[in-house]
C-alpha cells in the first residue's frame, strides 16, 4: 500500500496524537495540616510529581484567601479543615479540590451522612481519605491522593473529554486509601478513578439520575456509564439513607442489565457477597493477598494489561501481550480447524462486550477502537474484519513518528538515539504524561511501555533511567519488526 494514496497519509506521515485523559493537570499542591507527617509528605510529592509546585502553609487566613489560576488541590487534616473558609476558596479558585486526610477512625469507616453528623467539618471536603501511622501513612498515600483529586477535577468540570474510568463504590474512606496506590501504579495515565459513596451518587454518575425508575431509553447519552471500564463495589453502602446489602444488589443488577461489558469486582467480606458469585468477581476485602488478586484481575479484564481469552468455564486459553500476538492468533482463528471454530464462538462474546475496542483504546489505538466498536460481526466475518484492521494498523504505525525536541522518531533505535541527545528538560513532559509509553503502545511495544509508565522525575537522573530501561529491553528483544509468527497452541 502506498501511504501517499491514502487520505490519512497524504504527506507520508500520520501525526501522533497522545491520549491525554486529564487535560487539566494539578499544578499547585497546598498542604495545611497540624500533623507533621502530612506536611513532610511535600518531599514525596515533589519527587514523584515534579510538574507540581508544593507549598506548606500554616496560616488559615492565607489558605482561605489563596488565589491560583491553574488547577490546585488543598490537602488538610481533621484539625485544620475546620479552620478555613472553603466557600471562599471555591469562589476564588475555579479549579480547586479540597481533600481531607482524616486520622479519626470513625470518619475512616463511616458513610458520609454519619461522618458529617458526628464531625460537621467533613462535609467541607470534596474527597476524604484515611490516614494513620502505619498502613495509611501520608508518605505512602499522598501521591494517590493528589492524582485522585486531579481525576475528580477533570471528570466533574471537564467531562467533554473522552476517558476511561474505574468506578469505586464504597462508603468507607479507608478502602480508597488502601487500594488507590496499587491502582494508580497499574493504570498510569490511561484511565481515571471515580469514587462514589452512596447508591444515589453512583446512579447519578452512571445514568444521570438518582432513581432507577428515571433511567431513560437513551441512557447512554446521560451520565458517564459508557466511559466506565470496571466497577469495584462493596455490597453494603447507603441507599435511601440506609446501609444494607440492597444497595450493592441493585447496583450490580443494573450494571449487568445496561452495561454488560463492564467487569464487576465485588470487594466485600460480608457473607452476602457469596450470592453474587455469578454476577461478578467476588474479592474478600482485606484478606491476605486480596490486593494482589485485585491487581491481576484489573490488568486482565479491563483492557489495561494483556488481552486474556478464557473459555466458557473461565479457563485461560490465550494471553496476548500486544497487537502482534493478537494478529497471529486471528490468522489461525479464521481457519477450519475445530479448535479455531470453538475460539471464534468465544471471540464473538468478546466482541459483543466491546472487549476488543476497549483493549485497543487502552493501548493507544484509538482509531482502531472507534472503527470496531459499532460493529457486531460474527464468526469468520468477525475474524476477517479484525485481521484486516490489524494488518492496516501495522502499515499505519510505520508512518506515525514521535516528536521529541523537533526530532522525528520511527523506531526504538531512533528513540534511544534521541533520548541520549535530548536535554532532560525536553524529555520530562513526555514522561510526565506517559506520552512515550502511549507511542510505544501504539507501535505494539506494550511490555516496554508498561516498564516506562511508572517512571517520573526530572533532570539527568530521569533521562538516564529511561535510557537504561530502553537499552536493556533492546538488548533482550532488539528493534523487532512486524513479522507475525505462527499462532500459539491453546494454553500458551
Amino acid at each position: 500500500m502506498n501511504p501517499r494514496r491514502n487520505p490519512d497519509w497524504s504527506d507520508g506521515e500520520i501525526p501522533f496524537v497522545p491520549r491525554i485523559i486529564n487535560p487539566i493537570k494539578i499544578r499547585q499542591v497546598v498542604l495545611f495540616a497540624a500533623d507533621e507527617a502530612v506536611r513532610a509528605s511535600r518531599e514525596i510529592i515533589q519527587a514523584e510529581m515534579p510538574w507540581a509546585d508544593v507549598q506548606v502553609l500554616s496560616n488559615p487566613l492565607a489558605v482561605s484567601d489563596i488565589l491560583f489560576d491553574g488547577a490546585m488541590v488543598i490537602i488538610m487534616d481533621d484539625m485544620t479543615l475546620s479552620l478555613v473558609d472553603t466557600d471562599r476558596i471555591r469562589r476564588n479558585n475555579r479549579n480547586v479540590v479540597i481533600v481531607l486526610l482524616s486520622f479519626h477512625r470513625f470518619v475512616q469507616c463511616s458513610p458520609p451522612s454519619a461522618a458529617s453528623k458526628e464531625y460537621p467539618y467533613t462535609a467541607k471536603a470534596d474527597l476524604i481519605f484515611a490516614a494513620n501511622r502505619d498502613e495509611f501513612a501520608p508518605e505512602k498515600i499522598i501521591t494517590s491522593v493528589v492524582r485522585a483529586a486531579e481525576d475528580h477535577l477533570n471528570i466533574e468540570k471537564h467531562s467533554e473529554n473522552r476517558r476511561f474510568i474505574l468506578l469505586i463504590v464504597d462508603d468507607e474512606p479507608s478502602w480508597a486509601s488502601q487500594f488507590l496506590p496499587i491502582l494508580y501504579n497499574i493504570i498510569g495515565q490511561r484511565a481515571d478513578v471515580k469514587i462514589t459513596r452512596t447508591y444515589e451518587e453512583t446512579l447519578q454518575f452512571m445514568f444521570g439520575v438518582e432513581n432507577e425508575s428515571l433511567i431513560r431509553e437513551d441512557y447512554r447519552e446521560y451520565g458517564n456509564g459508557d466511559q466506565v471500564v470496571c466497577l469495584i463495589t462493596d455490597i453494603f453502602f447507603p441507599k435511601a439513607g440506609q446501609v444494607d446489602s440492597e444497595a450493592g444488589r441493585s447496583l450490580i443488577r443494573l450494571t449487568n442489565r445496561y452495561y454488560v461489558r463492564i467487569p464487576i469486582i465485588i470487594a466485600s467480606k460480608a457473607a452476602e457477597a457469596a450470592e453474587f458469585a455469578g454476577a461478578g468477581f467476588v474479592l474478600p476485602k482485606g484478606d491476605p493477598g486480596s490486593l494482589e488478586t485485585l491487581r491481576t484481575y484489573i490488568r486482565d479484564l479491563t483492557g489495561i494489561g494483556d488481552f486474556v481469552i478464557h473459555d466458557e468455564a473461565g479457563k485461560e486459553l490465550y494471553r496476548l501481550k500486544d497487537i502482534r500476538d493478537m494478529y497471529r492468533l486471528l490468522s489461525w482463528a479464521g481457519s477450519d480447524d475445530p479448535q479455531a471454530e470453538q475460539l471464534r464462538s468465544i471471540l464473538e462474546m468478546y466482541g459483543e462486550r466491546d472487549m476488543f475496542s476497549t483493549w485497543f483504546y487502552m493501548h493507544s489505538l484509538r482509531e482502531l477502537g472507534d472503527k470496531l466498536r459499532p460493529q457486531r460481526h460474527k464468526g469468520k466475518r468477525l475474524i476477517a474484519e479484525l485481521e484486516a484492521s490489524l494488518k492496516r494498523e501495522f502499515q499505519r504505525m510505520q508512518h506515525i513518528p514521535l516528536m521529541i525536541g523537533g526530532t522525528k522518531i520511527f523506531d526504538l533505535d531512533g528513540l534511544l538515539k534521541t533520548l541520549r541527545s535530548a536535554t532532560p528538560e525536553t524529555i520530562a513532559p513526555f514522561s510526565d504524561n506517559d506520552i512515550i509509553s502511549s507511542w510505544l503502545d501504539s507501535r505494539g511495544y506494550s511490555e516496554l511501555a508498561e516498564e516506562l509508565r511508572p517512571i517520573h522525575g526530572k533532570g539527568t537522573q530521569l533521562r538516564e533511567v529511561i535510557i537504561g530501561v530502553v537499552e536493556e529491553w533492546m538488548t533482550i528483544y532488539g528493534n523487532r519488526g512486524d513479522h507475525v509468527p505462527e499462532p500459539p497452541e491453546p494454553g500458551q
